[in-house]
């Protein structure tokens, strides 16, 4: 796959000229880390629903580049079998339809209920239908009484005899409330990042589930609310990056899922400014974002990034195309990250764009992860910024 593709074929001039530099193809061979930060907007899909090779297609079309199949809290317990039933056609389905239609799907994933759930569903679907899936996604992933270990074990039976390049690799998600506990949170993610060290190749990202940890206290943050706003998801998520995201040895950490569909009701002043929209020549575009609530989405992706998570959980289709064009490298990013990464000798240096100081030390994880992010999602051209993406994605 590769992002913004669907603009590509549409207008294969007008893209070319958005992009100073356009994203890479990730493959299922491509860099781990380039494939866990190009996971991007990661649009969750119900078992239940009846045509899931129709919904899988149909937003690959539209620009989702990782989709995962839920079986777990998404669907009610009494409408279980009937979602494995509709995920095990779909997948055999897709497997079955080529080696080059299975390449060209996005990142796609199976949530499951627990590790006994997946023994179960896997061997019901055979390797064959498996080779449609690029992992598996682990909720409430915990280390203790061998629970992660079981995980690990059932996925080493599901990739014996599988090549690097189809081989399974999963994303826990942290939403336990041992992890919002504070008195046992410490412990629990040191747990937790012990075992996933050990079993780094298996582990593509790290996800938190804040709808499961905000449950523990009954909480539930309106639209017009960022997670930070929040304080006691907002410490959580900062002892996770702590912990399992450190630059050197850390994990690509995900933002939590936005969860508001389109046009929820606003409380409070947007903060969405409005001079980007009019040096883009759209204010229309502004008023749309607003009347559909995005201002929050858009608020909380910054803010995500600047707290050292990367791509994000949505629910909803019209959320991706919002996510990926703030996941864009501006040509002021690219220029630092390049120049902070080009001097070995260390010092400091104005900015090129005039408006700040890079060190070259301090800022050089910054500058890498940059980079690998502008593999991933292309670097803007000088003067495009994310409205241009934006009106050119939304559909």
């Amino acid at each position: 796959m590769r992002h913004f593709a669907q603009l590509e074929r549409s207008d294969p001039e007008g893209h070319a000229a958005f992009f100073r530099t356009p994203p890479e193809d990730v493959t299922r061979a491509s860099d781990q880390d380039l494939r866990a930060v190009a996971l991007g907007a990661t649009l969750y899909t119900p078992g239940i629903r009846p045509d899931l090779v129709r919904d899988v297609l149909r937003q690959r079309d539209l620009g989702a580049a990782s989709i995962v199949l839920c079986l777990e809290d998404s669907v009610a317990d009494t409408d279980l079998p009937r979602a494995e039933d509709n995920v095990d056609a779909a997948l055999r389905e897709l497997a079955a339809s080529g080696a080059d239609a299975v390449a060209a799907l996005p990142q796609l994933f199976l949530r499951v209920r627990d590790a006994e759930h997946l023994a179960r569903f896997a061997g019901r679907l055979g390797p064959a239908a498996l080779d449609a899936l690029s992992g598996i996604v682990l909720p409430k992933f915990e280390a203790s009484d061998g629970r992660g270990a079981r995980w690990f074990e059932v996925l080493d039976g599901l990739n014996v005899d599988r090549g690097d390049d189809r081989r399974l690799l999963v994303m826990p998600i942290l939403e336990s409330p041992s992890i919002m506990h504070r008195e046992s949170r410490v412990g629990a993610l040191a747990a937790i990042r012990g075992l996933l060290l050990a079993r780094r190749r298996d582990v593509l990202a790290v996800r938190i589930g804040a709808t499961d940890l905000s449950s523990v206290y009954g909480l539930r943050r309106p639209s017009h609310l960022t997670v930070y706003d929040v304080q006691m998801l907002a410490s959580v998520i900062g002892d996770v990056v702590n912990v399992l995201g450190r630059a050197r040895d850390g994990f690509v950490v995900s933002g939590p899922v936005w969860e508001h569909y389109p046009g929820s009701d606003r409380v409070f002043r947007t903060q969405l400014r409005s001079t980007p929209f009019e040096q883009a020549g759209d204010p229309g575009l502004r008023r749309e974002l607003l009347l559909e609530g995005f201002d929050g989405l858009l608020r909380e992706v910054t803010l995500d990034r600047a707290n050292g998570l990367t791509g994000k959980t949505v629910i909803h289709p019209r959320h991706v195309p919002l996510v990926h064009a703030m996941s864009v490298v501006t040509d002021e990013e690219f220029s630092d990250a390049s120049d902070v990464l080009a001097n070995t000798a260390g010092g400091a240096a104005a900015s090129r764009y005039g408006n700040k100081m890079n060190e070259m030390k301090p800022h050089h994880e910054w500058a890498t992860r940059t980079l690998l992010r502008a593999r991933a999602f292309g670097v803007a051209a000088p003067d495009v910024t994310f409205v241009d993406l934006l009106e050119r994605s939304l559909p």
